[in-house]
């Protein structure tokens, strides 16, 4: 009972200010972004908050070098749900956080799709040529660099269903630092694959975590070598934090 009072809860506050959102959007850019900015900051933390008063559901993002992040870096990240994304702004500057995430995002989902799109967050087409999407992501690159936004690139392309890693897909990634080179923020998150289904929600979310953690933080890769470097070693070493994670009970 406590999880679909606590749900309803938070959907009812999701569904207002997502109303508000669009009704801004319809005639003030600028009253959009400011509403965005209050999601990505003060929206987040109520959330997790409320998750952890009601459900004991634990947001354990782990600081270790968190202060040794440069100004601008890019975010590489193991990916598990549409969660994830409000996951970084809550653990990171949310303000600046920008998503390369699949164009279907950009639509039809309440709230998150308009921020999406009035950020300014990179949306790729899947059915798209790679001539396209290779534009895409230069534009956004320029966006990155012109307003010294983090991009946060999911290698993977898709959420983990079970919570293992996929394939890591080079491109975008590559491509974004050929554009606009800057340190890259290795990071790993965990017990989001757990709870991406409403089945999971109802069975997992109560006394649940949601870990994250920067590993590594890499200088700016100087060439495809060092670019594919990063890829292969942050791949083993997201796995073995998973690995380390899933050890820990309770």
């Amino acid at each position: 009972m406590m999880i679909a009072i606590t749900m309803t809860c938070i959907l009812a506050i999701m569904a207002w200010i997502g109303l508000l959102n669009h009704l801004a959007y319809g005639f003030n850019t600028r009253l959009t972004l400011l509403i965005n900015k209050n999601i990505t900051t003060i929206q987040i933390r109520r959330l997790f908050a409320l998750l952890l008063t009601y459900m004991n559901f634990r947001f354990a993002g782990e600081k270790n070098l968190v202060d040794a992040l440069p100004d601008q870096y890019l975010i590489l990240s193991n990916h598990q749900s549409l969660l994830d994304i409000p996951l970084y702004m809550r653990f990171l500057d949310g303000t600046r956080l920008r998503y390369v995430a699949k164009a279907e995002l950009g639509k039809n989902i309440p709230l998150v799709s308009l921020m999406l799109r009035s950020d300014r967050h990179c949306l790729l087409k899947r059915t798209g040529s790679p001539s396209e999407l290779m534009k895409t992501l230069d534009v956004f690159s320029a966006r990155v660099k012109k307003n010294n936004w983090i991009p946060v690139v999911f290698p993977e392309g898709t959420r983990s269903l079970d919570g293992n890693l996929g394939t890591f897909q080079a491109a975008g990634f590559r491509r974004i630092l050929d554009k606009a080179p800057m340190p890259v923020a290795l990071c790993a998150l965990d017990g989001a694959w757990r709870i991406s289904s409403l089945m999971g929600m109802a069975t997992n979310m109560k006394n649940g975590f949601y870990r994250v953690k920067v590993l590594k933080i890499y200088p700016a890769p100087e060439n495809k070598a060092d670019q594919m470097h990063i890829l292969e070693e942050g791949k083993a070493l997201i796995q073995e934090q998973l690995r380390e994670w899933r050890q820990i009970k309770g």
